[in-house]
């Protein structure tokens, strides 16, 4: 339901317009002055002002400024082409005169609230360019994963919160594009935050915005991305990241819909639905004192667990396959398909890295690839542990006789990739093994 504010000074027109947009199910504000009116948008997040041209205190354009996001509507009894002119270039969305007729009224106010919901929604999309993985790329007909298929059809029509949990590379932000699909918050934005990729300094200011002057560099007002998803769906990678100071602010987003941006005195109301995701051990985190309990209680009201793709081999052909043709598509190749020899490597490598280390070596076998089969060399896959010694062994011997085989010729960098995994989840491991790369 779209909030709109209106901003006059005569209560007749001012009510008479409310009654006019809440009878179209408009959630409507009113202001009688521009101090009035700013000081609601520091409060709440409207989709659109009406302002009058002409009020006590001052000029209603002033109103695009001070609400950059939100779209502004003039009105005014001064009609004339060029405070129509003067209005657009200042950045309204429009210009209507008083008197009007009412059709033309909520004709203007659709119109102006569909185009800023596609715009909304073109940045969304532009911003997704390159991702990984399409909605669609759920790839997987083992039970575990039909369990998981289940599991969002029940809970994404919702706007419950929904943690999603597994190792890296299993395809947990791909969860959270699906349940934002098929949400009713769909044509809204979805807003992907990597809590790891973010400087902790930066953390709170990139999630919850910042007044002009608030700490050194913040040369001017800046939305958070939080409130960029006001509407929609604010999804949380790796949430086991947040500094303390900003898992209080998120708990309050999600007691009292409420952020408040850093350096600012007032809190502003926001409508969003937040997914969080992590491989980290939250209920460790707790006990240590480094996560909130009653922030995990939250995120915690409904629970999705991934399973690594070693616990779903059954998927592994058809994944493949999916993500062959993908790799086609993107490198512009023609049609390659996988050697039987190429999907039985496949099948007895441990894939530490899940599904983002087999998109990786499908993506490397097809740059690789002469003809138009790909065969195990063309995968570059660890020679494999014999069945006996696959069977007994854990994920943490093969990485830690992965990296000890490998450290001596390879980067950082390229460890992480043959795995898989970010450097970050990288020296994680290796902290969490006592594993130290060694000097020189």
């Amino acid at each position: 339901m779209n909030r709109i504010l209106i901003v006059e000074d005569e209560a007749v027109i001012r009510r008479a317009l409310g009654r006019l947009l809440e009878h179209e199910g408009y959630r409507v504000a009113e202001a009688d002055s521009l101090a009035r009116a700013q000081e609601q948008c520091q409060q709440t997040c409207f989709d659109l002002v009406i302002s009058d041209l002409r009020l006590p205190d001052g000029e209603g354009i002033i109103m695009v400024d001070h609400c950059p996001d939100t779209p502004v509507l003039i009105m005014t009894s001064y009609a004339s082409v060029r405070s129509a002119v003067e209005a657009m270039k200042h950045g309204a969305a429009d210009y209507i005169a008083k008197p009007f007729d009412h059709d033309e009224m909520l004709l203007c106010v659709a119109r102006i609230l569909k185009q800023h919901q596609l715009e909304r929604e073109n940045a969304q999309l532009q911003s997704q360019i390159g991702q990984a993985y399409p909605v669609e790329g759920m790839v997987g007909e083992s039970q575990a994963m039909q369990q998981i298929c289940k599991t969002l059809e029940k809970v994404a029509p919702t706007d419950t919160t929904v943690l999603i949990r597994g190792e890296s590379g299993t395809g947990k932000e791909l969860v959270a594009r699906a349940i934002h699909k098929k949400s009713h918050r769909a044509q809204a934005p979805l807003i992907s935050v990597n809590c790891a990729a973010i400087p902790e300094g930066l953390l709170e200011s990139e999630l919850f915005g910042h007044e002009k002057g608030a700490f050194t560099g913040a040369g001017q007002t800046r939305q958070g991305l939080a409130e960029a998803a006001d509407g929609g769906t604010l999804f949380l990678d790796e949430i086991g990241e947040l500094t303390p100071a900003a898992q209080s602010r998120l708990l309050r987003v999600l007691q009292d819909g409420e952020i408040r941006r850093v350096g600012a005195t007032g809190s502003r109301k926001v409508d969003l639905r937040l997914l969080a995701a992590t491989h980290r051990d939250l209920e460790t985190m707790v006990r240590e004192g480094s996560f909130r309990e009653d922030l995990y209680y939250r995120l915690k009201v409904m629970e999705v667990t991934l399973p690594a793709l070693r616990e779903r081999r059954e998927d592994i052909p058809r994944l493949a396959e999916f993500l062959l043709d993908k790799a086609c598509r993107r490198l512009k190749r023609g049609t390659i398909r996988l050697d039987p020899s190429a999907l039985e490597a496949m099948q007895a490598h441990a894939w530490p890295g899940n599904v983002r280390e087999l998109e990786n070596a499908i993506e490397r076998a097809v740059i690789l690839a002469d003809g138009d089969c790909i065969k195990p060399e063309h995968l570059a896959l660890t020679p494999p542990m014999d069945k006996t010694d696959t069977a007994n062994s854990s994920l943490e011997d093969y990485f830690r006789q992965f990296v000890l085989d490998n450290q001596a010729h390879m980067t950082e960098t390229e460890l992480a990739r043959r795995l898989g995994i970010s450097r970050k989840a990288l020296w994680e491991r290796r902290t969490r093994m006592g594993m130290p790369r060694p000097k020189g």
